[in-house]
């Protein structure tokens, strides 16, 4: 047998000393589709209170679409930069098992661990549900898994495609096929709960990947057609309900004073109301059935702000001052940063494009490490915020390379600059008047071109952990992009001819 470690007093004190960590991370959630941003019908009265209670963010960013977004939070880097398997750049970024996860970091510094919900992580190979193991949450530095391995749907109803999901138990497939998603927050809330009072005598993360409100929309008998919204208000109203569950178990249990609760989307709101958004298309998603970025321009997939930025809000009572509001830009990349640095846990030996926000966050500064946002889709770079200016780059209509996303990116014919703390909407163009702004973020574009990479060259702070051609398909065709596309982008593909 093993001795039990000596445990000392110091040691003891540190390890209580450490802030429980909840992140929670909806799916396709819009910038205005909580009441604390702005919404006139969706009721979110427990995540309101959050953010009276704690700060808000106005400037948060994730990026345009669910995978590479995912990538981004777990690695705390730009998904160009990560490392695939074999070498190429899938649309869902897929971490080659080499890349260092936030989950990781955390447990090496003693945390419990928890994912529940949606993955998309993963890459497809043999194991449960047809995923390689190495590349799923338990390898990945999770302790406990249940949740889908990817997304939920891609349509409106189930039953407008043959694809199912299944859900997982760790490596345990316990349900093969999701005929519908209505209970779903439900059940997630519970395995939430439960996972909470088995782990609370230390410090724990956990990551609730809520699949909703991502298309096929489901709520249970207690919300579906309760809101002002519609089927999109349902989900949404129900996961303000399982929020308010999960803050008053941490009262329950005493740990509210030392748990810091982060709410945040992956992306904007999938927006699509015909095919490709064509005048006369066939008819796709039902407004009721997505979210809204208002005041901002553009949706999921698209490279204008209301793709990427979304709502925020952190919460520790006693070290976030209350009713706190920020401009300041920040990133769910800073969050593997912040959170190694409050848990006391070691930073990946890699280049990272996270910022360490823990100082901000706490109120010790009121300016945020981050002042910058670069814009891609898919390999394609696409712009830079800087400060209060944002660059938008030329480009064709339906880039190649940004694969079937591409779909929804008009062209842009030249060079566009807007001011965004006076044109939040992206509006109206100032770059003729303002040259000089201009020139200083094409330098600092070619600078990004140079470490980062583009739809046409490899960065030099890329990561590659394979022998053999690099990124074979980055300046492909299309029909070559699909060919290395993962079989769920296959499917989109094939549903959005």
């Amino acid at each position: 047998m093993f001795a039990a470690p000596i445990i000392t007093q110091a040691a003891e004190k540190a390890t209580k000393e450490k802030p429980n960590i909840i992140l929670m991370f909806t799916d396709d959630q819009g910038y205005n589709d909580l009441g604390c941003f702005g919404s006139k019908l969706i009721k979110t009265p427990n995540i309101d209170k959050l953010a009276s209670e704690g700060l808000r963010l106005t400037n948060f960013y994730a990026q345009a679409v669910s995978g590479v977004s995912r990538s981004a939070l777990m690695t705390g880097c730009y998904p160009i930069r990560v490392g695939e398997k074999g070498n190429i750049k899938n649309l869902h970024t897929e971490p080659a098992p080499q890349e260092v996860f936030i989950s990781q970091v955390l447990k090496s510094a003693g945390y419990a661990t928890a994912i529940i919900g949606k993955w998309h992580q993963g890459t497809r190979g043999k194991g449960p549900a047809g995923f390689d193991p190495a590349t799923m949450p338990n390898a990945k530095g999770f302790d406990y898994f249940y949740g889908t391995p990817m997304f939920n749907g891609f349509t409106v109803n189930v039953t407008d495609t043959k694809l199912r999901s299944p859900i997982l138990r760790n490596q345990e497939i316990v349900v093969p096929a999701v005929q519908d998603w209505d209970h779903i927050t439900q059940d997630y809330t519970r395995e939430a709960l439960g996972w909470i009072e088995k782990n609370n005598k230390q410090p724990f993360f956990l990551y609730l990947a809520h699949n909703m409100p991502h298309i096929p929309l489901g709520a249970s008998e207690n919300f579906k057609g309760k809101s002002a919204y519609g089927t999109y208000g349902d989900a949404v109203e129900e996961i303000d309900w399982s929020t308010g569950k999960i803050m008053a178990k941490l009262k329950e249990l005493g740990l509210d004073k030392n748990t810091l609760v982060i709410f945040t989307s992956d992306n904007g709101p999938w927006i699509e109301t015909t095919d490709s958004m064509r005048v006369g298309g066939r008819p796709f998603i039902p407004r009721n059935n997505s979210g809204t970025a208002d005041p901002l321009r553009g949706a999921k997939m698209t490279t204008w702000d209301g793709g990427c930025r979304v709502p925020f809000i952190a919460w520790w009572p006693g070290k976030i001052a209350a009713g706190r509001t920020s401009d300041q830009i920040l990133s769910t990349m800073d969050l593997l940063p912040t959170f190694a640095a409050l848990g006391s846990g070691t930073l990946p030996n890699c280049t990272l494009d996270g910022r360490n926000a823990a100082d901000f966050l706490l109120g010790k500064t009121k300016t945020s490490p981050r002042d910058e946002y670069i814009y891609y889709a898919g390999t394609r770079l696409t712009g830079v915020r800087s400060g209060r200016w944002k660059i938008e780059l030329p480009r064709p209509a339906n880039p190649s390379e940004a694969g079937w996303w591409g779909r929804l990116l008009e062209e842009i014919p030249a060079i566009q600059l807007y001011d965004l703390y006076t044109d939040i909407g992206e509006t109206t163009d100032v770059a003729a008047q303002n040259p000089k702004i201009v020139a200083k973020l094409m330098k600092r574009v070619e600078s990004i071109r140079a470490e980062l990479g583009d739809w046409n060259c490899i960065g030099s702070g890329a990561r590659f952990f394979y022998d053999g051609t690099k990124r074979p398909d980055m300046n492909k065709t299309d029909n070559n992009m699909k060919k290395n596309a993962s079989s769920n982008e296959k499917a989109v593909n094939e549903i959005m001819k």
